[in-house]
């Protein structure tokens, strides 16, 4: 079998495969993963959030969710999107670790410098368009506009829901990516 793609093909994407051909794209990583495995030591976590903590940040790679909070591996659930957003998605992961996972602290943590708070989904939608050659009109990205009032919409949000509600700590964060310091705003 080929490798994926997606084809553009209005009205939907359709999937279509490409002939078969070396596929050499992920090498380095699995070079990587290969070393990796060698030393490798079973944890024995048990995927429970053992510190109790869920973070819903943003996707940027500057951000390193577990390090700026000292935590280690299997302490916290991480949930990561476009600009930190809490969507129906982040919120079934929020449900799903609140309820089964052992969370007892939400934190949703947006960062400064970030594209999608500086850009309108209008601009957002246009560069990725001119990026990628494809009509991206009816692309939904999720942009943020005024970031400590979508950051209070997003904590309002959580904190309302009926399966998280009184559970659990919420508060909103922003992380200063030239710093390193996270910042409580609610």
């Amino acid at each position: 079998m080929g490798n994926l793609t997606w084809d553009a093909a209005p009205p939907t994407a359709r999937l279509r495969y490409l002939p078969d051909v070396p596929d050499t794209d992920f090498d380095d990583l699995l070079a990587a993963n290969a070393e990796y495995a060698e030393t490798f030591v079973p944890t024995g976590l048990s995927g429970r959030a053992r510190a109790g903590v869920l973070i819903v940040t943003c996707m940027d790679s500057r951000i390193e969710p577990l390090r700026m909070l000292g935590l280690d591996l299997g302490d916290a659930k991480i949930l990561r999107n476009p600009g930190g957003r809490v969507t129906e998605h982040t919120m079934e992961g929020i449900i799903l670790g609140v309820n089964l996972l052992n969370v007892s602290r939400v934190l949703i943590v947006e960062h400064t410098k970030c594209a999608v708070a500086s850009n309108t989904e209008e601009e957002l939608r246009a560069a990725v368009e001119e990026a990628s050659g494809v009509d991206a009109s009816g692309q939904h990205f999720p942009s943020v506009g005024d970031q400590y009032a979508r950051l209070e919409q997003d904590v309002a949000a959580v904190r309302a829901n009926p399966f998280v509600g009184g559970a659990v700590r919420v508060g909103g964060f922003v992380y200063d990516v030239d710093t390193g310091r996270l910042d409580r705003k609610i």
